[in-house]
């Protein structure tokens, strides 16, 4: 056993400090995120306006979260140097955070379509994959963040191979949306503006999909971001 000097344990006790204030603020980045989510798919699917501006106002704190963290990430490396775990920890927050706050922008996106759709008279063409879908990305994205708290390849695993289910919806409001652009052209406007949804939700779903993967990379140093799904599913213990 090393009996460290009473100094270097209190430095070290800082650092760990310091590390598990940044996986809560991440945490709490995440927590924002899908809460933004959800006023935005409730907006979309029930065509009011105030869930629409909750979720566009959420995006300026999710932001400021993501420069907090960002230069949380960068005071430590400056000042601890730390080595390979930690610092492999450090950079996969840095990059959890830009995909939490990409899925912001994507939250923001559909909330603005569904401002824009409020109060339009349009059929339901689509409304059922959105729905599906919205329900969809919002479980994977607490499953993802889930996965990375507690290090779990096989939650992150579970979370990366859940996509298949995005793709798919993804793909049948398409195809719906666009059957009916041939049917009734005049809602042209109405269904492009659904599908710009639904890819937004889609990349959602990719986003949430790359957070469960790096906290497979960190608890096993399994990098699953490019593996195919059957590689993936082998993993599983």
């Amino acid at each position: 056993m090393i009996n460290r000097a009473p100094g270097n344990q209190h430095i070290s006790g800082r650092f760990n400090a310091e590390l598990e204030a940044i996986k809560n603020a991440l945490l709490e980045m995440g927590g924002k995120v899908e809460n933004q989510i959800e006023r935005a798919s409730e907006a979309l699917t029930y065509g009011e306006g105030g869930p629409a501006e909750e979720a566009i106002a959420m995006d300026r704190d999710i932001n400021r979260m993501e420069m907090d963290i960002d230069e949380q990430c960068v005071r430590i490396l400056a000042r601890r140097q730390p080595a390979a775990s930690d610092l492999r920890l450090i950079i996969s927050i840095a990059k959890v955070t830009t995909d939490l706050e990409r899925i912001g922008d994507e939250a923001s996106r559909i909330a603005k379509v569904a401002i824009k759709l409020a109060g339009e008279d349009v059929d339901n063409t689509g409304v059922l994959y959105l729905g599906r879908i919205a329900t969809h990305v919002s479980g994977m994205l607490r499953q993802a963040l889930d996965a990375f708290a507690r290090l779990s390849v096989d939650a992150a695993i579970r979370v990366v191979v859940s996509d298949n289910d995005i793709d798919e919806d993804y793909a049948a409001g398409l195809r719906e949306l666009r059957s009916a652009m041939r049917v009734t052209p005049e809602h042209i406007d109405q269904y492009m503006d659904r599908i710009w949804a639904l890819r937004s939700f889609e990349r959602i779903g990719d986003h949430a999909s790359n957070i469960a993967a790096q906290g497979g990379y960190l608890a096993r140093g399994v990098d699953i971001r490019h593996t195919d799904q059957e590689g993936i599913k082998n993993l599983l213990n």
